[in-house]
Formats: structure tokens, sequence, C-alpha cells
């Protein structure tokens, strides 16, 4: 086969190589769009709870008080900023998916407890039947090598609109 013939033959392909790709990318776009990937928060609006001891979320220890967790605004729904109702404390942490229950009773913050220090592990939304876990952080990891004590559960509950 003379070199002209081989160079059109290899031209005639590139259009059908290129109709196939832009083929394959179409499908998977639609293929996204129909079956979405599970946002990671999954707590209805904010939720707050009165939490008795100072502890940990994410590398950023906090004192006891009455918190507020919530989505953080323009993110990609996996970090969540849990911040004092009087707003002098706050930290940043990130979630993983969805932690299953069957059906949570009540809202509620989960925190593992290494001796004398605390946690923020997952929490759940009773308006919602998936909870989240929260991302261990490095100094959780380096703690928690020390056998795991105990798990402490705090109420927590959406907060009450005012004005209405």
């Amino acid at each position: 086969m003379p070199m002209e013939a081989i160079h059109r033959v290899i031209a005639s392909n590139k259009p059908t190589r290129q109709y196939h790709l832009l083929s394959l990318f179409i499908a998977l776009v639609f293929a996204s769009a129909i079956y979405p990937t599970k946002a990671h928060a999954q707590i209805i609006g904010d939720l707050e709870a009165n939490i008795p001891f100072q502890f940990y979320a994410g590398n950023t220890k906090l004192p006891a008080g009455e918190y507020r967790i919530h989505v953080l605004d323009n993110s990609d729904l996996s970090i969540m900023e849990i911040s004092r109702v009087d707003g002098s404390a706050s930290a940043l942490f990130q979630i993983q998916g969805a932690e299953k229950n069957s059906e949570p009773a009540k809202s509620e913050l989960i925190f593992n407890k290494y001796r004398d220090r605390y946690f923020l592990a997952k929490f759940f939304d009773e308006e919602n039947r998936d909870g989240s876990q929260v991302v261990e952080s490095h100094y959780e990891k380096k703690v928690s090598q020390a056998t795991r004590e105990a798990q402490e559960h705090v109420p927590a509950h959406h907060p009450t609109q005012r004005g209405k």
C-alpha cells in the first residue's frame, strides 16, 4: 500500500476516533446526571448542641459551650464549620461519606473519648436517615493509638426560628 493511501486511511479515522471520544464523554456526563453522587453533608440547615466538655474538631481545641454546626458556604459539602453561638470560637473540619443509621431517634453529636480528650467523630440529624463521619485529624490518629475508652453522645437540635 503506497504511503499516500496510508495517510488517507489514518486521516479518515481521526473524525471517527474524535466522535467516539465525544460520545463516551457525553455518556459519562449523562450517567453522572442520572446517578448523582451522594452529598457529604447530611444535616438539613444548622444543628445546635450544648457540649459540656472541652473537645477537638479537626485540629482545633474548643472550650465547652453552646455550638452551631453547618456546611461551610461555597464549599463542596465536605467542609463543615462548628462555632460557638456567641461567636467566640470556631473550627473547620472535613467530613467523609455518610454514616448509615437505620432511623436516628434524635439529632446528636458523637465524640470519641481518649482518656480526658474528646474528638468530634460523627453527627446525626433526625430529619435525615444518614449521618456524617468526621475525618480523623492527625492529632486524633496520634492520640487514638491508645485504646479508645468510650464514646460520648451529646443531643443536638435545629435552632428555633425567631420572629415567627
